[in-house]
């Protein structure tokens, strides 16, 4: 049993961290220090605030938050611009810059000795390559516990929590709105119908940077060229997550 040790849940405002952070609590609260923390970000949907706070009074304890110092923002939009890339299949310089060395900005200040992410069941591979690549102090409160995405899903409703509203318009995840590691037609064409504006500002970006975030039928076109009648494979509930560290997935 850890013992007098400092512990960081990484909040992400989805289902499977909050579950992770509330674990954590129960498991090792008693005689350590737990510190949840988020990296906020510009582009999420207003709602996943409110989120934050259901969850910070379901866990009984403020929710902190994190920011690189290069970009108070917190913005996807700035980071694009700035860096004049969106995504590849390794990643994404908005995680980079927002997250992980948001991430690495917090680890200065406070030293954890543990770290806690949403990596649940079915992510046995993504824990393995966090803790192979990233850090090896990691805790897998999930895993231990043989929850998955949806078993997370379930705990946060039962918890009487409403999750965050993107989620109701059929999105896979809580990240931000025009996720650039989406490559889906599916997904894209959901961000036409319900977030139009975000979609035209995406569009308009991508195209001037040089960045083809759709593919179709294994050819990367840019989101202006995209039939609004395309599709791919149905979309997953949390099949793109937007944590520490990401990978594209298709939909």
């Amino acid at each position: 049993m850890v013992k007098g040790k400092r512990i960081v849940v990484w909040f992400s405002c989805g289902a499977a961290s909050a579950v992770a952070a509330k674990l954590t609590l129960e498991k090792y609260g008693e005689g350590n220090e737990v510190r949840v923390v988020n990296q906020p970000i510009a582009e999420e949907h207003p709602d996943n605030r409110r989120f934050l706070e259901d969850v910070s009074k379901w866990l009984g304890q403020e929710i902190e938050i994190s920011l690189n110092p290069k970009y108070p923002d917190a913005s996807c939009v700035e980071v694009w611009e700035d860096r004049k890339f969106m995504s590849s299949p390794h990643g994404a310089p908005c995680t980079l810059e927002l997250k992980k060395n948001a991430r690495i900005e917090w680890e200065k200040e406070n030293s954890p000795d543990f770290h806690v992410l949403g990596f649940t069941k079915e992510e046995q591979s993504r824990s393995e390559r966090f803790r192979r690549f990233e850090r090896e102090n990691l805790l897998e409160v999930l895993i231990e516990e043989g929850l998955t995405k949806q078993d997370c899903f379930d705990k946060i409703e039962e918890a009487g929590i409403e999750l965050p509203e993107i989620y109701k318009k059929g999105f896979p995840n809580a990240n931000c709105i025009g996720c650039v590691k989406a490559s889906s037609p599916t997904y894209w064409n959901l961000v036409r119908e319900k977030f139009p504006e975000e979609f035209e500002a995406r569009a308009s970006q991508s195209r001037r940077i040089g960045a083809r975030l759709v593919r179709v039928k294994g050819e990367r076109i840019f989101l202006d060229e995209l039939d609004p009648e395309a599709k791919g494979m149905p979309l997953k509930k949390f099949e793109i997550d937007c944590g520490i560290f990401c990978e594209e997935k298709e939909g």
